[in-house]
């Protein structure tokens, strides 16, 4: 009797569908060198073996600003069961605690702050942070609760007023950043 075993691989990023399962990790601390090594090898041996009931998942990963890692996997080839997902993340518990960061953590947001530098506030500081102009409707965010590839390749980096953060902002700013995104898309058809 011969078995063939269907073995998914790790695959690049930009192979996997838009709709692919996605999530986000961000960690609190700027991950460089031998910490960004260290995590990627983790991850990377931990996908080469993930599975779903015993099946191998179609997986990648891809780590960007030396802070945020997207996981993904491929629901064509297979899906990810609340069991693996729950493994990956103990896994990923387990690392943090290594790197001394944390990356399944929520309750934070992240933002490209006035100097350029991105930097991570609790939910309960926005109050403050808007009311120092650090962070406002138009201060680029990293918005880690995307859950497919698309949102990922093209959404990830957005104006906070654009995403779930304008929750959290004071009015005034969030009507700032709707007139102005009103403005902007009449001007694009007026032309």
């Amino acid at each position: 009797m011969i078995v063939y075993l269907a073995i998914m691989p790790v695959v690049h990023f930009d192979s996997l569908p838009a709709h692919a399962r996605v999530w986000v990790f961000a960690s609190d601390r700027p991950l460089r060198d031998a910490d960004a090594s260290m995590l990627l090898g983790e991850v990377d041996a931990w996908l080469a073996q993930w599975k779903a009931h015993g099946a191998p998942l179609r997986s990648a990963r891809e780590w960007r600003d030396d802070r945020f890692l997207a996981i993904g996997v491929d629901p064509t080839a297979e899906q990810a069961s609340g069991c693996s997902i729950d493994a990956l993340f103990r896994r990923l518990q387990e690392v943090q605690q290594r790197l001394d960061t944390s990356l399944v953590a929520g309750g934070r947001i992240f933002y490209r702050a006035p100097d350029g530098q991105t930097r991570v506030a609790k939910r309960s500081e926005v109050s403050r942070l808007a009311a120092s102009d650090e962070l406002t409707a138009t201060t680029p965010t990293y918005d880690t609760s995307l859950t497919d590839a698309r949102g990922w390749r093209e959404a990830f980096v957005r104006p906070a007023g654009e995403t779930w953060i304008a929750s959290l902002l004071p009015r005034d700013q969030e009507s700032q950043a709707s007139s102005r995104s009103a403005t902007n898309v009449s001007s694009v058809r007026n032309g």
